[in-house]
C-alpha cells in the first residue's frame, strides 16, 4: 500500500515539475486557443477580445513566475482586475520577423526587444498588467499590438482605460468584495449587465484552473467588436460583440498568497 503512495507522489511531482518547466509556452499556447473560442455561434461579429487576469488565481497555477514570486496582499493585483491583453481575432504577429516569433512562442519573453513607451505609460502599466516582470507586454505587443494602427503607447494607454473602466464598474466591486469566495456565471454576468447593458454578461468567458482540488478563476475575456482605439467606452463596444460560452459556471475569486 505504502509503495504504491509513494509512486503516485513520485508521478505527481514528476508531472508537477514539468508544468512550471513547460508554464511559458503552455500559457501561450493557451492564449492562442482561448480568443479562437471567443463568440462562439456569431464569432463573425466579434472582432477583439480583451483578456483580463484575476492574478492571486493565476498565481496559484503558476507560482514560479516572476510576477507571482512578488506579489503581496497590498499590491493592486491582490485585489483588483489586471491586464492580460487585448487580441484582434484571426490575426497575429503582423510584419514580425520569423525568428522573433519563434522566440516569442517558446515563452522566452525577456529575450524580446524591450518596448519603447512614455514613461507615465510604462509606470502605469507596470502596476496594472504584473506579466510586465516576466515580458507580457513584448509578448503582446508582437502578438496583438503589432496588428493594430498606431504605436506600442496607442495600443497600451487604450487598455489601461478599459481595465480602469472594468474596475470602476460593478465587474470590479464584486470581485473586490468576494475576494477568497466563490463568484458564480449568474452573478458575474448581472454585474456584466449592470455595468454595461442588458446582455453584456453574454459576451463574457470566464477561465478557471481546477488547484488541489478547488475550482480557481484565473481571468475573463470579453469579446468586443468596434474602433477599439477611440471607443469612449466599453459598454457599445461589448454590445456590439458576438454572445459566447461562459464556460466556468463557478469559481474562486482566490486571495493572494498560496493554498
Amino acid at each position: 500500500m505504502s509503495f504504491f503512495k509513494a509512486m503516485s507522489g513520485s508521478v505527481a511531482g514528476i508531472v508537477s515539475a514539468l508544468v512550471l518547466l513547460l508554464a511559458p509556452a503552455a500559457f501561450a499556447a493557451g492564449e492562442e486557443g482561448a480568443d479562437q473560442g471567443a463568440g462562439e455561434g456569431t464569432a463573425s461579429r466579434t472582432q477583439y477580445v480583451l483578456a483580463i487576469s484575476w492574478q492571486p488565481g493565476f498565481c496559484e497555477t503558476r507560482p514560479q513566475r516572476k510576477e507571482c514570486e512578488s506579489q503581496t496582499a497590498e499590491r493592486f493585483d491582490a485585489t483588483n482586475l489586471s491586464l492580460h491583453g487585448l487580441w484582434p481575432l484571426r490575426k497575429s504577429y503582423c510584419g514580425v520577423a520569423a525568428e522573433v516569433r519563434a522566440t516569442d512562442r517558446k515563452g522566452s519573453w525577456l529575450e524580446l526587444p524591450k518596448l519603447a513607451m512614455a514613461d507615465d505609460t510604462a509606470a502605469r502599466l507596470l502596476i496594472a498588467m504584473p506579466g510586465v516582470q516576466s515580458g507580457l507586454d513584448r509578448h503582446q505587443w508582437l502578438r496583438s499590438g503589432t496588428c493594430q494602427s498606431g504605436s506600442v503607447d496607442d495600443y497600451f494607454s487604450v487598455q489601461l482605460r478599459m481595465l480602469e473602466e472594468l474596475n470602476r464598474s460593478a465587474v470590479g466591486a464584486l470581485f473586490r468584495q468576494r475576494v477568497g469566495a466563490e463568484l458564480d456565471e449568474a452573478t458575474i454576468k448581472q454585474a456584466f449587465d449592470q455595468s454595461f447593458g442588458a446582455g453584456a454578461g453574454d459576451r463574457v468567458r470566464m477561465r478557471c484552473q481546477t488547484v488541489q482540488g478547488r475550482s480557481i478563476i484565473t481571468g475573463l475575456t470579453i469579446g468586443l467588436t468596434g474602433d477599439v482605439m477611440k471607443a469612449a467606452s466599453l459598454g457599445p463596444l461589448i454590445q456590439a460583440a458576438g454572445t459566447t460560452e461562459f464556460k466556468c459556471a463557478k469559481g474562486i475569486a482566490d486571495a493572494a498568497g498560496r493554498g
